[in-house]
């Protein structure tokens, strides 16, 4: 009992060990920042802007405040250190259409979760004929489907866990079995890859879409489903099948073989649980939410902002005589990932005006020889770049907004195609999972599930191999023919 409590006891520590690490680093970086003279060929305003950058990066990923504490801090030091002439300029990343885009899809999300949508998604995973191997297809099939109207893939994790750890009894499996370790993989790591088949498919892709429409070029709801379905859904399937040949799963027992049900089940069974009708709550969010989807992409042939569905849908939501969106959603909803995407665009407009991005491309294309490599030679460094970057982040889409205008600045000065490289980026960070914190649904099942760390970073490392493999084909072949169609 002792060992146990101060293995409990170990892991809050080591936190407070790295908060007040990233709290002195922080502190260190401000302080040479500010006092030490511009380093050669820095201005003044430029050492400043890479202060505020790099302590506020060591303070998102040391955590040793709240996202929303340590953005404003960053955005205070904006103008505080003189380097923006107003607050406005300061925090002008709020500005962006994306914030609030995302803000609306985050409480959109929760409603399917709200009223049970997910649950009865879930449910539909599970029969009396099922096999272990039949029922990992079906859930990774399922949790494929669900990604377009569930956004979040946390919440579609926390959604299943428990039905999965349900079915592993029911199948008489022991915690830690194949089937178990395969279902976490799927849930954990392929899960989030669903995400990116639609613009509106979660942060990563919202905050890409974004990026490519302020920098690269304007994009619409369906372009992005053309471009990006297809490789994500053959990514999505080979982590599937790698996490089924991982752990091989026996085919023949059934749950009726297994004798596991409990009187509770037969009794749910036998009367049809599961298939009874839905809820006036449940249609309404079921009608809202695929009248969203088809105004998005009506939108995207009338020239509609991508936005005004969303809004639309929301109110709607909310309106005195639905009720389902209500104040309290609105409080507890996360603000985190919203200030840090604020606040990170604020850094970099404020690192654009002052030449400092330029500095730091020119530096580093003198420091690595691009100009005698080949295109693809220059691909693989700005990925390499993306992966490395990736691995210090809690979320893939706080790694992607930080990331990516990085990249595509590097993209545009060696003509590289900043398009393709954009949904390049997007699918490696999706794809990299090292560590169980470097991804919020790895890190839920593993604190929940039967994997450690060696198979979380072993796992992680071969669906990053499948997106590096998936990305040079994709960008050879089926993207110049998109292109060309359209």
């Amino acid at each position: 009992m002792d060992s146990d409590t101060d293995e409990a006891e170990s892991v809050p520590r080591r936190t407070r060990l790295i908060q007040i690490a990233g709290t002195l680093v922080s502190l260190v970086i401000l302080v040479i920042g500010v006092m030490a003279p511009p380093m050669v060929g820095l201005e003044r305003e430029m050492q400043l802007v890479l202060t505020v950058f790099l302590l506020t990066i060591v303070l998102w990923v040391t955590k040793p405040v709240p996202f929303t504490i340590s953005s404003v801090l960053a955005m205070s030091l904006l103008f505080a250190l003189g380097i923006t002439d107003s607050f406005d300029a300061a925090v002008s990343g709020f500005a962006s259409e994306l914030v609030f885009f995302l803000f609306l899809l985050i409480l959109l999300g929760n409603t399917v979760s709200k009223t049970g949508l997910d649950e009865r998604a879930a449910q539909q995973i599970l029969s009396k004929e099922s096999t272990p191997r039949k029922t990992v297809r079906s859930l990774s099939a399922n949790l494929f489907g669900l990604s377009f109207f569930m956004p979040s893939a946390v919440a579609r994790t926390v959604t299943f866990i428990p039905l999965v750890k349900g079915i592993a009894d029911r199948f008489g499996l022991g915690q830690g079995s194949n089937f178990e370790k395969s279902s976490f993989f799927i849930l954990g790591h392929v899960n989030p890859i669903a995400s990116m088949a639609l613009m509106t498919g979660g942060g990563m892709a919202i905050i890409t879409s974004e990026v490519i429409r302020s920098s690269v070029r304007d994009i619409t709801w369906v372009e992005w489903a053309i471009y990006m379905i297809p490789p994500v859904a053959v990514l999505y399937t080979l982590g599937a099948i790698a996490a089924v040949r991982l752990y091989p799963i026996n085919d023949t027992t059934t749950i009726t073989d297994t004798g596991q049900l409990d009187d509770e089940s037969r009794i749910a069974q036998s009367e049809g649980y599961g298939t009874e009708p839905l809820s006036r709550n449940e249609r309404i969010v079921a009608l809202v939410m695929g009248g969203t989807v088809v105004a998005w992409i009506v939108g995207s042939f009338l020239g509609i902002p991508t936005i005004l569905p969303a809004v639309a849908a929301v109110v709607l939501l909310a309106l005195p005589n639905i009720g389902i969106i209500t104040s309290e959603d609105v409080h507890s909803m996360s603000w985190g990932i919203l200030f840090v995407i604020g606040a990170m665009f604020s850094i970099l407009d404020v690192m654009e005006t002052t030449g400092t991005l330029t500095f730091i491309v020119d530096a580093m294309t003198n420091l690595i020889p691009f100009a005698t490599m080949t295109t693809w030679q220059v691909v693989a460094i700005l990925l390499a770049i993306a992966v490395i970057m990736r691995t210090f982040f809690s979320t893939a889409s706080a790694a992607i907004t930080v990331v990516l205008p990085i990249v595509l600045e590097f993209g545009g000065v060696l003509g590289v195609n900043r398009f393709y490289l954009a949904l390049s980026i997007l699918l490696v960070v999706a794809s990299t999972t090292f560590l169980p914190f470097n991804t919020t649904s790895v890190l839920v099942s593993f604190d929940q599930g039967p994997l450690n760390l060696r198979e979380v970073f072993v796992f992680g490392c071969l669906t990053m191999l499948f997106a590096l493999v998936i990305i040079p084909l994709t960008w050879l072949f089926y993207w110049p023919l998109v292109d060309a169609i359209l």
